[in-house]
């Protein structure tokens, strides 16, 4: 029987992703106006980002307990075999619940054959992890091969990305509100990345252009064998400029293979509108 691959909404993979590589999804949750929604199901990134743009500032909590439980639960009965890879625990208490649940499932399904690990990954880049396990999990690999390849992918994804008012980030606790004032009326990009799950700054750049060359520079500085592999971008309802890095990306590496996605509900609630942002492999697996 095939590995069944889990994932949750913080992977940042469309619907249509998701039906592609037959992977189960479950939903963060984001509240607006004291209304909770499940991200990808009863909201939309578009949604979400226009409600910003008015001015409103979203909530997100973790997926509920009740998912986990419902999905370990069914599939446990079933004797399925799957992995769920979690949005990083630096950034969300998704993981540790799940882990509560497993520990919970487990007992009551002695015989069942599943593990919950911990990506250390946001967006695209834990979108892609995902994306390359499903493959494997399609073709046949075994549990064991689907964990390693998940594992060292999640170990070396690279997470480069900037926003587009620093607002957002203040709001949601990433940066000072000095920093977010000055940055905007200096019109500063921020370039972040991730180290073990954890948001961290770069570097401070004046200019879009400025920065979509830095993210190249990086790209180069930290990515290896870079042609061969499959890119992700992913953007804050900012399409044209998610292009416009994929072209330069193509011109640069001749990589053939860029998997674009808007950022979902959950992340996009505390990044904003016009986040752009690129994930790699500083290795590939061999």
């Amino acid at each position: 029987m095939a590995v069944k691959i889990l994932c949750d909404s913080a992977s940042d993979l469309s619907k249509e992703t998701i039906q592609k590589y037959d992977v189960e999804m479950l939903p963060l949750r984001v509240t607006i106006d004291q209304k909770e929604f499940e991200d990808g199901r009863t909201i939309s990134p578009l949604e979400v980002y226009n409600f910003m743009r008015e001015g409103k500032a979203p909530k997100t909590s973790q997926v509920a307990p009740e998912s986990f439980r419902e999905a370990f639960s069914r599939l446990a009965s079933q004797n399925q075999p799957f992995v769920y890879f979690a949005f990083s625990s630096e950034l969300s208490g998704t993981y540790q619940t799940a882990k509560m649940v497993e520990q919970e499932v487990k007992e009551e399904h002695p015989e069942a054959n599943f593990e919950v690990l911990d990506t250390k990954a946001a967006s695209l880049g834990y979108g892609l992890i995902i994306m390359r396990i499903a493959e494997l999990a399609a073709d046949g690999a075994s549990y064991e091969e689907i964990i390693e390849t998940g594992s060292y992918h999640a170990d070396h994804m690279e997470h480069i990305f900037t926003v587009d008012d620093l607002e957002y980030l203040y709001r949601g606790g990433r940066v000072s509100k000095t920093a977010a004032f000055v940055g905007t009326l200096l019109k500063i990009k921020p370039l972040l990345h991730m180290e073990e799950g954890r948001l961290i700054p770069l570097e401070k750049i004046r200019g879009s252009k400025k920065v979509f060359k830095r993210m190249i520079e990086l790209m180069e500085e930290r990515g290896e064998d870079l042609k061969g592999q499959r890119i992700g971008i992913s953007h804050g309802d900012a399409l044209h400029s998610a292009e416009y890095l994929a072209d330069l990306i193509r011109e640069k590496f001749a990589i053939e293979e860029i998997h674009i996605e808007m950022v979902g509900s959950a992340i996009g609630s505390h990044s904003g509108p016009g986040t752009i942002a690129l994930f790699f492999l500083n290795k590939p697996f061999k």
